[in-house]
C-alpha cells in the first residue's frame, strides 16, 4: 500500500497524493464495465488512493450511484479510507444533452440532497460546482456550500475549472481547500496566472486530465476509431492533423521514457507530480491494469536532467487543438 499523501490546500485534510477520477466509469468515453470498475475502486482503496473524484451529472448519477456500490461492497477498513470529492451544478436531459449549469443557493441544496442519498453516505468531503454559473455571483454559490458544511453535510468547499479572479472572491467568502482544473503536459496555462494566485491563498490544485483523456498515456493510436458516445470524438486535440501532431509530441516523450525505464503514462503524471506539494492529480483509470501503471508514476523521481528532456520533448504549447470544443472553452478558467 502506497502511503504518499499531500494536503488540500491550509485548511483541508491530506489525501492520497494521486486521486482516482471516475467520470469514465459511468460516461463520456465509451462502454464501461461495472464491475471492472468496481473492482478498480477497492484496488485503488487498497493501495492507498484515498480521494475519489466524481460528479453528479456523470451519467445522469450513474457514477454516484457506481461509487455508491463500490463502498457498500468494500471491506470496512477499505471504506472508511474514501474521501469523496464531488461536482455538481451541470444541467442534463434524458437524451444526455447539456443544459447550462444552477449555483443558485436553492440549487445547491437540492444536488447534494441527491448525491448523500446515491453514494450513501453522510457527508461529502468536498464539494464543488462544476463551472461557475455566469448567472449567480460565486459568493452566493460558496456561501450556500459553507452553510452546508455548518450542517456537517459537507466537511470542505472545492472550486472547479475558474480564473484566478474568482478563486480570490470564493476564497474572501469562505475557506477554499482546492481548484479543480486541467494540467498537464500539453495543458500548462495554469502556471500564469491560476497557480501564483492558489499558492499565495493557501489553496492546491487537483489536477485533471494529466494524460490528457488518455491522448499522452502512450496507448492512444492514430488508427484507434472512438465510439459516437466517446467526447474524444469531438475533441479538437484528437482531430485529424492535431491528433498526428500530438501523437508525433507522444513518440518523443517515449523516447524520455524508455530511457528512464518507465511507461509514457508514467512518466507525464510524474511530472504533474514533480510540480509542487500542493497539487494533488486525479488518473482516470477505469481498470486494475492502468491504475497500476498510473501508480507506478509515485514512485518516479525526476532530475533537472529528466526535466529538461520532457520540456524539449514537449515544450510549453506545443500541443495542436484546444481542449474542448469551442462553446465549452468560454466556460473555462484558462483558455489553453
Amino acid at each position: 500500500m502506497t502511503t504518499h499523501t499531500r494536503p488540500l490546500g491550509t485548511t483541508g485534510p491530506r489525501v492520497s497524493a494521486l486521486g482516482l477520477g471516475c467520470m469514465g466509469m459511468s460516461a463520456l468515453y465509451g462502454e464501461a464495465d461495472r464491475g471492472e470498475a468496481i473492482a478498480t475502486v477497492h484496488a485503488a482503496l487498497d493501495a492507498g488512493v484515498t480521494l475519489l473524484d466524481t460528479g453528479d451529472f456523470y451519467g445522469m448519477g450513474h457514477n454516484e450511484m457506481l461509487i455508491g456500490e463500490a463502498l457498500r461492497t468494500a471491506p470496512a477498513a477499505l471504506r472508511e479510507r474514501a474521501q469523496l470529492s464531488v461536482k455538481f451544478g451541470a444541467l442534463r436531459d434524458p437524451d444526455g444533452g447539456w443544459g447550462g449549469v444552477d449555483g443558485r443557493p436553492a440549487a445547491v441544496k437540492n444536488f447534494v440532497a441527491y448525491s448523500l442519498q446515491r453514494l450513501g453516505v453522510d457527508h461529502i468531503d468536498v464539494y464543488r460546482i462544476a463551472r461557475a454559473d455566469p448567472d449567480v455571483p460565486i459568493e452566493e454559490t460558496v456561501g450556500a456550500i459553507a452553510e452546508l458544511v455548518e450542517k456537517g453535510h459537507v466537511r470542505h468547499i472545492g472550486l472547479s475549472e475558474v480564473g484566478a479572479d474568482t478563486v480570490r472572491r470564493a476564497a474572501a467568502t469562505a475557506p477554499i481547500t482546492d481548484l479543480q482544473i486541467e494540467y498537464s503536459l500539453i495543458s500548462r496555462a495554469v502556471e500564469e496566472q491560476i497557480l501564483p494566485t492558489t499558492r499565495e491563498l493557501g489553496i492546491s490544485l487537483t489536477a485533471y486530465g494529466v494524460l490528457s483523456r488518455g491522448l499522452i498515456s502512450g496507448h492512444f493510436t492514430a488508427e484507434r476509431r472512438l465510439a459516437a458516445d466517446d467526447w474524444r470524438a469531438h475533441s479538437p486535440r484528437f482531430q485529424g492533423d492535431n491528433l498526428r501532431h500530438n501523437l508525433d509530441l507522444v513518440e518523443a516523450l517515449r523516447k524520455v521514457a524508455a530511457d528512464k525505464g518507465v511507461s509514457v503514462a508514467q512518466i507525464a503524471i510524474a511530472w504533474v507530480l514533480s510540480r509542487g506539494e500542493d497539487i494533488v492529480p486525479l488518473v482516470g483509470a477505469r481498470t486494475r491494469e492502468r491504475l497500476t501503471e498510473s501508480l507506478g508514476a509515485l514512485d518516479v523521481t525526476l532530475d533537472a536532467a529528466d526535466l529538461a528532456a520532457i520540456e524539449q520533448a514537449v515544450p510549453q504549447g506545443a500541443a495542436a487543438g484546444d481542449r474542448y470544443p469551442a462553446p465549452q472553452m468560454a466556460h473555462l478558467g484558462t483558455r489553453e
